[in-house]
């Protein structure tokens, strides 16, 4: 079985799911495809249930499709790196300072105060 009619079939599926937002999201999330076995990739694990609701469909739908009865889908839950931003001057100067780390000793130099 080829990828691209995995996804023609996919896509299909999705259409047919688009009045319902949650679900439609979470079929246009990435997956992957090796030996009979696809992985969606989830954003977090509160889309697992969502999952678990729409699995036997999706998965008759697509075995019926592709001719291929073997199909099975998993879900693997993504680690997402969580950004910290800087609001006080302090870490604002603290983040430029690990990009530009001559700024720490300027600022020694010139005897600046960051906290204003």
């Amino acid at each position: 079985m080829h990828l691209e009619a995995l996804k023609i079939a996919w896509d299909e599926f999705a259409e047919q799911r688009k009045t319902q937002v949650g679900e439609y999201h979470l079929l246009k999330q990435e997956f992957d495809f090796h030996d009979n076995q696809i992985t969606i990739h989830l954003s977090n694990s509160v889309e697992e249930p969502l999952l678990q609701s729409i699995r036997n469909p999706l998965t008759e739908f697509l075995r019926e499709r592709l001719g291929n009865r073997s199909l099975n889908i998993t879900s693997q839950v993504r680690e997402i790196q969580l950004q910290k931003f800087a609001y006080t001057s302090k870490e604002k100067f603290d983040k430029l300072t690990e990009k530009n780390p001559i700024l720490k000793e300027l600022k020694q130099r010139l005897d600046l105060d960051t906290d204003f």
